[in-house]
């Protein structure tokens, strides 16, 4: 069946020739190509795709670690604070221990400086005492060997208090 116009002319068996070869063109690169192609591009998808899900397990890995190390850090800096607090508190206790001890010892000290000074003090008393009385001796013996007259007395009285003073 051929028509014919003037200027073109159509050949039905050359249309339908050419969509037989299409056709089985088609199906052969469908068959030989696209399912490789197509096996290629899902195989390219599925990559993708496990790349993004990788990147957003590693962006939510990431954000939990910030999480985590935040609080840590947050943590350690209350933790150092409390330490610093106890050791604070220790040192203050051992401050205060050490002034008590410093305030018992110099209390001790001054207790066994006053004992001593007062044991002093009685042993001055106790030899001034025995000075006295060997001076007190010694004008009886002046006074036994001698009559005294009121100027001797006074002179043997005011020779007793100069001896006192050395």
């Amino acid at each position: 069946m051929t028509a014919n116009f003037e200027f073109f002319s159509i050949d039905l068996t050359s249309i339908i020739g050419t969509l037989i070869n299409t056709l089985l063109l088609f199906f052969v690169v469908k068959h030989f190509l696209f399912d490789k192609v197509n096996a290629v591009l899902e195989s390219r998808k599925t990559e993708v795709e496990k790349t993004y899900e990788d990147a957003d397990e590693a962006l939510k890995n990431a954000k939990e670690l910030e999480t985590e190390y935040t609080e840590k850090l947050s943590g350690a800096k209350e933790e150092s604070a409390e330490i610093i607090r106890s050791a604070t508190k220790k040192a203050q206790v051992r401050s205060d221990e050490i002034i008590g001890e410093a305030k018992d010892e110099a209390r001790s000290l001054v207790a066994k400086a006053n004992s001593d000074i007062e044991k002093e003090r009685k042993r001055a008393v106790n030899q001034i005492k025995d000075e006295i009385s060997d001076i007190a001796l010694s004008i009886a013996e002046k006074v036994v060997s001698k009559e005294i007259d009121p100027k001797t007395h006074e002179k043997l009285i005011d020779g007793f208090i100069d001896n006192i003073g050395k």
